[in-house]
């Protein structure tokens, strides 16, 4: 393979093309070593843990080698496609090859600095050495072991186990000891899989004594027919993490009220035939997130954040309403910026933007950031109701079940009646019982009486 040291080609590296990822799965080339490539041009599409994004080069000239195939997953900050930049177009064509996972990890366990955009700046690189390789390895583990622990390279520190802030806290809260952690990261690291690894049960292969082969497996299991492995990654696998963080950190409590919302499904069909929703997808939705925007206007103290640092509680003073919605690619949570603030016509249209860009797949990192609370409608799968976790940093989350015809009393007779059942999931620490209680029953009574839209809202 040709070494690519000359001064002519530049390296593109994978962008945090988020806040805080860490590694994207290339999905699909656009270009072939070879190709001509202008500032701007799509090269790739990649999947990270939040959507699939599209990643432009921002420089031109001409691809010289791609560093990954298609389905591999690389770290943010790993080069993915060399471009020589001359001019002069004779660069030799390099084949993609189907790299070793560890040959795409920096040789140091240093953190790697990231620009959001485009990789690893070479100011930020010079300015931290590689360790091992300009400094002898005990030097280096020092130096790890200091950062890790949040000390000044070269002072005395205690022995404790190596890990980043976040995973410490991560074992805190799952009450994980460090020290009985088994680390798999460069230099005795200890990284979040390990800690979730601690949490599980543990594989009956470990069992097997060491340089005892496992029994073979019977017919039954050897049948690829009758079980399928899927990895675990991309949306599924921050969908995981996400969610037994937000189990094991904040406190849930679920309440639950069973509703008449006949005048709203009346006032459905009547929005859509109103001119000012022309073009608009008019639905229970729509209605459903204008009531839980009212009862949150009703009761602000609900939107509202934890942050564990400070040990402060953050009121938030706008809306950003999340609407789970499931995808090919499992389930995400995007989120309709300052909806407090919208039209029930400019409400509709986010909506219908929100759904249609999530099916596509192409729901944008930003979009899933700075969510307040959530809706999500499992009434179109059939379910009645169920206890929703909390979207991570969010104090509350709505489940909405589906609307159906039941006997109901009403106006002291037993009637047919559309009937649903509400659940909102709350965070203890910061919404007690009375407040939670206050905001649904808020949100039933508009949809129970939708004319309380106007005289509320």
């Amino acid at each position: 393979m040709t070494t690519m040291t000359e001064a002519s080609v530049r390296e593109f590296k994978m962008p945090d093309v988020g806040e805080g990822l860490t590694e994207a799965e290339i999905l699909k080339w656009y270009v072939q070593p070879g190709d001509t490539v202008t500032d701007g041009q799509v090269v790739c599409e990649v999947e990270t843990a939040k959507a699939a994004v599209e990643l432009p080069i921002p420089y031109d000239g001409v691809v010289r080698e791609l560093r990954f195939p298609e389905g591999t997953t690389v770290d943010v900050g790993t080069s993915i496609i060399a471009v020589d930049v001359s001019g002069g177009g004779s660069a030799p064509v390099e084949t993609p090859a189907a790299p070793v996972q560890e040959e795409a990890k920096p040789a140091a366990p240093a953190r790697t600095p990231v620009l959001v955009g485009y990789g690893v700046s070479t100011a930020a690189t010079k300015r931290r050495p590689r360790k091992g390789a300009e400094i002898p390895a005990q030097e280096a583990s020092a130096a790890v072991q200091a950062e890790l622990n949040g000390h000044a390279p070269g002072a005395v520190v205690e022995s404790r186990p190596l890990a980043k802030p976040p995973v410490r806290k991560l074992a805190k809260d799952l009450g994980v000891d460090l020290a009985t952690v088994t680390p798999s990261g460069p230099d005795g690291v200890i990284t979040r899989e390990d800690v979730h690894a601690a949490v599980a049960p543990a594989p009956v292969q470990a069992q097997v004594p060491e340089r005892v082969a496992p029994a073979a497996p019977s017919p039954a299991a050897a049948d690829s027919t009758r079980e399928t492995r899927i990895p675990v990654k991309g949306v599924r696998k921050a969908t995981a993490a996400a969610m037994v963080g937000s189990a094991f950190t904040a406190p849930h409590v679920t309440e639950f009220v069973t509703v008449d919302v006949t005048r709203t499904m009346k006032l459905v069909e009547e929005l859509k035939q109103d001119k000012e929703l022309q073009g608009l997808r008019a639905n229970p939705l729509l209605l459903i997130a204008k009531a839980l925007l009212v009862a949150i206007k009703r009761n602000p103290d609900i939107n509202a954040s934890w942050d564990e640092a400070a040990q402060e509680i953050v009121l938030k003073h706008y809306v950003n309403l999340g609407i789970a919605a499931a995808t090919p690619r499992g389930l995400i949570v995007p989120n309709i910026k300052d909806a407090h603030a919208k039209t029930l016509p400019q409400l509709a249209e986010s909506l219908g933007e929100l759904v249609s860009t999530a099916r596509e797949g192409k729901t944008s990192p930003a979009t899933m950031q700075g969510g307040t609370v959530t809706i999500t409608n499992v009434g179109v799968f059939g379910i009645d109701t169920g206890t929703p976790i909390l979207n991570p940093g969010e104090s509350a989350i709505l489940a909405v079940g589906t609307i159906k015809l039941q006997p109901w009393v009403h106006k002291g007779k037993v009637k047919p009646r559309q009937v649903t059942t509400l659940a909102l999931s709350f965070d203890h620490r910061l919404v007690d019982g009375e407040l939670g209680s206050k905001v649904l029953a808020d949100v039933a009574a508009i949809l129970e009486q939708p004319k309380r839209l106007i005289t509320w809202g």
